[in-house]
Parts: structure tokens; sequence; C-alpha cells
């Protein structure tokens, strides 16, 4: 299982995992960010060119990841990324590394892209909306900033991560909106506290890495869903 983890790269992609994670470093070092979060989004961007590359290993430094971040947002009090890393994201790296053991192609050493159907993307985007509405009301109870824009991104984020153990394209969609919102909430958070700059970068480069990973799993995808009809 491990040896899988280094098989089936193409330069370019092993190209943008050293670029991803040399930007976040050299420049976190240079501004003089904390250790933990230097950690958090090394391990971060890790993680999502991982996932991108359709790797069982992202679940493993998203942990990491987790871990480090769920502390970085409670200091910012940004509760709804606490709340969502804690009791959801944690678990779920644990759900994803089952369910993506079982589907994966032993051909690219990736695992299988699937897609939604048409009226079922409808359905989960005007959930998203209703949802996000609710829980910015309780969490602008609770006292947190900007709490509208936590509870869009932390539904967007919620709905993201089911469509990744899923396998599903579409998820990249709500990745893009999910790093836009969150790239807004760090350089407000930064301009106010001159910190977390690793944070920030992190999301600027998961911002890119979604752009990218959108055109992958398409393709893939409809690669996936011709063999099946060819079967």
């Amino acid at each position: 299982m491990i040896k899988n983890e280094f098989l089936g790269w193409k330069k370019s992609e092993i190209i943008w995992l050293l670029i991803a994670v040399s930007v976040i470093l050299g420049l976190s070092i240079y501004w003089g960010d904390t250790t933990l979060a230097i950690i958090s989004a090394t391990t971060g961007v890790m993680c999502v060119v991982l996932t991108g590359k359709g790797k069982i290993s992202s679940f493993i430094f998203g942990l990491i990841n987790i871990v480090t971040y769920i502390y970085i947002a409670y200091v910012a009090r940004f509760y709804g990324e606490v709340m969502l890393n804690a009791i959801y994201y944690l678990p779920m790296q644990f759900v994803g590394i089952y369910f993506w053991n079982k589907n994966m192609n032993n051909d690219t050493y990736e695992v299988v892209k699937n897609k939604l159907k048409f009226k079922t993307w409808i359905l989960i985007i005007i959930g998203i909306v209703m949802v996000s509405i609710v829980y910015g009301f309780i969490l602008n109870l609770l006292g947190g900033n900007l709490p509208y824009i936590d509870s869009f991104s932390t539904v967007l984020a919620v709905v993201a991560m089911i469509m990744i153990v899923k396998r599903l394209t579409e998820q990249w969609y709500l990745w893009i909106c999910v790093n836009i919102i969150m790239i807004g909430m760090w350089i407000w958070n930064f301009y106010h506290n001159q910190d977390n700059l690793a944070t920030l970068l992190m999301w600027g480069v998961y911002l890119i890495n979604a752009i990218i990973m959108l055109f992958k799993w398409k393709r893939e995808s409809e690669i996936c869903l011709q063999k099946e009809k060819i079967v």
C-alpha cells in the first residue's frame, strides 16, 4: 500500500507538489510565522495535492493538518472552523481511508473518480444555502467573527468532505468556493492581528490546487464512465 503512494506520478504533478510546499515554507519562514502554523500549512498543502492525485496518504497528512489547524482557528475565534475540524473532519479522515481503499484503480494507483447527476447537484446547492443561513444565525449568537461567512464556508466544506469520500468530481467546485471565502477571512485576520500568514498562504495554494484538480478529475471521471459503458 505504501509503495503505491509513490507510483503513477507525472513529472508535472511532482513539480506542482514541490512548488506548493516550497512556497508555503519559504514565505512563512521569511515572515517569521509560528512553527505550529508552518506545520499546519505544510501538511495541509500535502493533503490537498495528494487528494487531487487520488492517493490515500492524503488522509494521513490531513490528520496532522486538522489537529494543528483546530488550535490556530480557535485562537483566531473562527469557531465554525474549530467545530468543523474537531467534530467532523477528524473522524472523516478514517472514513475516507476506508472507502478509498475499497475503490482504488490498480492501473493508475489512484482512487476511481465519479460524477453527480445534474438534479442531485441542484438539490445539494439549495440545501447548502438553507443550512448556511441557520448555522450563521447560531454562530452570530456565539459571538464568532464573520458568522455568516464562516457558516457558509463550513457548510460547503462539510458537503465537500462527503464528496471526497464518495470520490465525486463536483467536490472541487465547492472547494474553490470554500477557498475563496477562507482567503478573505484570513486576510481579515492578518490585517487585524498580523499573524498566521502561513495559514493565509495555505488557503491560497488550496485555491490554485482546487482549480487544477477540477480539470483533472473531470477528465478522469469521464474516462471511468466511458469504460463502465463499454463493460
